[in-house]
């Protein structure tokens, strides 16, 4: 028993360190501008200048602090991310539950479309319809949320088919409960868990492709603050200001791994209970 607690330490330790760096740029997201407004301040003068007492990261090629424009990135790339997360779950739940309780054709054509659109390489096809369209942050997120829904569809599709013939389903059934009632009300939660682990997963995805969109020009509009975009713009002051550059990277690499191992943690305990 010793052994097991032991074991499970290290994971529980990097658990709570991935939810403590969530939390805390969910709230640099949401109030950090409260707290270091001002990020559109320029000062020509000064240019790209070395982190000091005043500016903590430095400035970059107009005069703006860095500092400033991470935490006011934050809430573009973040809220950017999780409209893409969330969205795709929407979407593949309401696909999927539909899919796998009611069978049948409904289910033939929802898993033939999930399979087209998962063949789909989907950082590609958003920069080609963005790059049709003009660019776009709304478009991109758009875009995004259709292509990363089909692994939601999947899993949501399987998960349903498990339970669709549980003895708690076919007693709900026989009660007389309509089909939306049944699917949403009492098999939807037992397949919630695993929903939620995904969604985070999902989530790191976006974080890196809304990031290298902003990156390439096709997300938000020059000068705006995002990670990406100020990677971009920055990635010519290695030699002024290396911070400018390396400090957006740096979260979005950071946002990006903690997401991921979160979700990988919170699939593993969801997945072992359902085992137990």
């Amino acid at each position: 028993m010793t052994r097991v607690r032991r074991s499970r330490r290290p994971g529980r330790l990097l658990t709570a360190a991935c939810a403590t760096v969530l939390a805390l740029l969910a709230l640099v997201a949401c109030f950090g501008t409260a707290l270091l407004p001002g990020w559109d301040r320029q000062d020509l003068a000064l240019g790209a200048a070395m982190p000091d007492a005043t500016h903590w990261l430095g400035t970059d090629a107009l005069g703006r602090d860095i500092a400033q424009l991470l935490v006011a990135g934050a809430r573009s790339t973040l809220a950017g991310a999780a409209l893409v997360a969330l969205g795709a779950m929407v979407l593949g739940n309401a696909l999927g539950l539909l899919a796998g309780y009611l069978g049948g054709r409904v289910d033939a054509v929802v898993h033939r479309l999930a399979d087209l659109l998962l063949a789909l390489p989907a950082l590609l096809v958003t920069l080609v319809v963005a790059g049709i369209g003009g660019g776009g942050y709304a478009l991109a997120v758009g875009v995004l949320v259709v292509l990363t829904s089909p692994g939601d569809i999947r899993l949501v599709r399987s998960a349903v088919r498990e339970q669709r013939h549980l003895p708690y389903v076919e007693a709900a059934e026989t009660l007389g409960l309509s089909r939306a009632t049944v699917a949403v009300r009492h098999i939807w939660p037992n397949v919630l868990p695993v929903v939620v682990a995904n969604t985070l997963l999902n989530f790191a995805g976006a974080v890196v492709s809304l990031s290298a969109l902003s990156f390439l020009g096709l997300g938000v509009p020059p000068g705006a603050p995002d990670w990406g975009r100020l990677l971009a713009d920055n990635r010519t002051l290695l030699y002024d200001n290396p911070s400018a550059a390396l400090a957006p990277a740096l979260l979005i690499v950071v946002a990006a791994v903690a997401l991921n191992l979160l979700g990988d943690r919170l699939h593993e305990a969801f997945t072992d209970r359902g085992r137990s």
